[in-house]
């Protein structure tokens, strides 16, 4: 699984800022294939900002309609998972940046304080 942190100002939606997130995907990781997103980018638009970018299969993840209450969605949840754990990040926690450039440095820094902690408590037990 590929994560990938894209910070935007707060006048653009994400509907909006998602075919400038794939693009950048798509040249770091030119394998990739498969897209996950939630209901909000369903229709067209996304599907048409990305033609003539490689071909792309992009799974929209929605709730059932007859759903009731909390239902775990498939793939969603990793998202929110990964939201969540980065929002540990006290830093990460409000708006507090004034740039975008510094709002992606403290999501780099919090996804390395992630990633290191993960492979000590790995090797920990290996």
């Amino acid at each position: 699984m590929l994560i990938f942190v894209m910070v935007h100002g707060a006048d653009v939606q994400d509907r909006d800022g998602a075919p400038d997130l794939l693009r950048a995907i798509r040249s770091r990781h030119p394998w990739l294939r498969q897209v996950f997103a939630d209901g909000g980018y369903a229709g067209d638009k996304l599907k048409d900002a990305m033609a003539g970018h490689g071909r792309w299969t992009i799974e929209i993840v929605k709730r059932s309609d007859a759903a009731k209450g909390f239902v775990v969605l498939p793939r969603r949840w990793v998202v929110e998972r990964t939201f969540a754990w980065l929002g540990r990040c006290r830093r990460l926690a409000k708006d507090w940046e004034k740039s975008i450039e510094s709002a992606t440095a403290f999501a780099h820094i919090a996804s390395i304080r992630m990633l290191t902690r993960r492979i000590v408590r790995h090797c920990k037990t290996a």
